[in-house]
């Protein structure tokens, strides 16, 4: 999940400046990795959150997930699809 240039243009960001660019995709990118764990971390225990929190590498990371979570690729794609639209929404506040 990135956040860059491309996500910009998509929602309509890309004409501003660029040190105003960076600080945005660095938040977006931050608040989006926030919202996507919170949505796959709904409803699951401790113990199901303490077993993520174990995965050392992407692999071990992936294998849980498909494990636990099988559907969390959409999560994450529905999660990126409503951040975008949230920002598309807000895009003249953000320009300011």
């Amino acid at each position: 999940m990135e956040v860059d240039e491309k996500f910009l243009r998509e929602v309509g960001l890309s004409v501003m400046p660029e040190e105003q660019k960076r600080v945005f995709l660095e938040y977006a990118q931050e608040e989006l990795e926030v919202r996507v764990g919170e949505e796959i971390a709904s409803g699951m225990t401790e113990e199901k959150m303490q077993e993520f929190e174990n995965a050392k590498t992407d692999e071990e990371t992936e294998k849980w997930l498909n494990e636990n979570k099988p559907n969390y690729r959409e999560i994450v794609n529905k999660t990126i699809e409503d951040f975008k639209n949230e920002i598309s929404r807000n895009r003249d506040k953000i320009l300011g």
